[in-house]
């Protein structure tokens, strides 16, 4: 299968990028030239992960029947220091809030996502040290 996304500059260090008729816009800050009128490519890859993990986990929590009041993902990234600089260990924190939450269940729907489900995961595993948490409010 074949994926596409087009993504064409639109001055400056800006760029637009059509995903499936969305668009995303990216950009530098103006110490590099940018106008900071978008997100920085690199975040949208940490932005990537948390959509496709937290998918996962929805997915596989609603098949448990479990319900939660508010789920959110926060990924925070060790970048190196030299060129290319890349994110050499990421930290996948799991956030949730709700009545009675089965930890279990949580946590089993979380390592289903990371150890099976998630491609972003996958593929960013092999450049960097990925690891999660899990924090219930």
């Amino acid at each position: 299968m074949n994926i596409d996304v087009k993504t064409t500059w639109s001055g400056k260090m800006a760029f637009e990028s059509n995903v499936d008729g969305h668009q995303i816009k990216m950009d530098a800050d103006a110490s590099v030239g940018g106008d900071d009128s978008g997100a920085r490519p690199k975040k949208l890859l940490l932005a990537g992960l948390a959509g496709c993990t937290g998918m996962d986990v929805v997915s596989i929590l609603d098949k448990m029947k479990v319900s939660f009041d508010s789920f959110e993902i926060i990924t925070d990234a060790v970048q190196t220091e030299d060129h290319p600089k890349v994110y050499e260990k990421i930290t996948i924190t799991y956030v949730f809030s709700g009545k009675d939450l089965p930890e279990d269940k949580l946590r089993r729907a979380i390592e289903l996502s990371q150890d099976k489900y998630c491609g972003v995961s996958a593929m960013l595993r092999k450049s960097s040290e990925l690891d999660w948490k899990l924090v219930i409010k």
